[in-house]
């Protein structure tokens, strides 16, 4: 019972310092501005008075983003697993031979020294 109380109270202790984290407003990052050769000028020099907040444009561009890697990293994978297809057709093939192999020993064994050990291995009641 104690035991259950202790992880009871280390799950509302994670879950409210999740809630405190995403309750707190994000912290101001200065985003660069303007590219100057190599160096980028940032606007930490003049902060603003509140935090910019995104736009729905910006809000779907990220959804949008996030979609397309999924969708390009998802027929990566599928492509990887279709020219991996003929290779694990060929292991589950190479372990029914062995299956079969294995099975016809022990038949064959059993055909040729008929004795009680191996007939009693092959036929269990």
């Amino acid at each position: 019972m104690r035991d259950q109380d202790d992880r009871t109270r280390v799950l509302y202790q994670i879950y409210s310092m999740i809630i405190n984290i995403l309750g707190s407003p994000p912290l101001p990052i200065p985003f660069p501005t303007t590219f100057v050769g190599a160096t980028v000028a940032s606007s930490s020099s003049a902060p603003s008075p509140r935090p910019t907040q995104v736009s729905a444009t910006g809000f779907a561009a990220i959804f949008i983003s996030i979609s397309f890697a999924l969708m390009l990293f998802g027929s990566t994978i599928f492509v990887i697993g279709f020219m991996l297809m003929p290779l694990v057709i060929a292991l589950v093939m190479l372990f029914y031979l062995a299956g079969i192999v294995s099975n016809l020993t022990y038949l064959a064994a059993a055909v040729l020294r008929p004795s009680t050990s191996i007939v009693s291995s092959l036929v269990r009641y």
